[in-house]
């Protein structure tokens, strides 16, 4: 893949990601008022709520600064993946893939902390009863999906480079 092939795959799915994000997020507000009001899609497993979220994933919370900090470790986090980004060779499509959605899901969320004193806009709301997982949105299914896609890129990356050291000492081994 080209340069220019490159910054249009990472620039590409951070673009739609993040229209996606802001539309849904805008629908969400002006459709499900008031918030907490669950609405049914699915039954009661798949709702839609809406919600205000002042922490982070699953309602962690650092109290009145919670704001302030998870914006300031998501562009932490945004510096270590432009990093992350300028070490992938060009043909790692699949890396470049999942650091454009951890990016998108995180400047989504951003936005939203820049935008909104009442927290990021959650809004999807799934489980049976009692028993939901943590409300969310697209940004935290494009930062979720895209953290297991990178771990897994980086997971293969040094199996590879394992069994490439152990060949090289293999090799080593029976040419002495």
């Amino acid at each position: 893949m080209s340069a220019r092939g490159r910054r249009l795959l990472l620039w590409g799915i951070i673009g739609v990601v993040l229209v996606l994000d802001v539309v849904t997020k805008a629908i969400a507000e002006r459709a499900l008022a008031p918030r907490g009001v669950p609405h049914e899609v699915i039954g009661e497993w798949l709702r839609l709520t809406l919600v205000y979220n002042t922490g982070a994933a699953f309602g962690i919370s650092l109290g009145v600064y919670s704001r302030w900090l998870f914006l300031a470790l998501a562009i932490i986090a945004l510096i270590i993946l432009g990093r992350l980004y300028r070490q992938t060779p060009d043909h790692d499509r699949f890396r470049i893939a999942s650091i454009a959605l951890v990016c998108a899901g995180a400047v989504g969320n951003v936005i939203d902390r820049i935008r909104h004193p009442m927290g990021v806009v959650d809004f999807i709301d799934i489980g049976i009863g009692a028993h939901r997982w943590p409300t969310f949105n697209v940004a935290d299914m494009a930062v979720s999906v895209g953290a297991f896609m990178l771990a897994w890129s980086l997971w293969a990356e040094d199996r590879a480079r394992g069994r490439t050291a152990a060949a090289s000492v293999s090799g080593s081994a029976e040419r002495a």
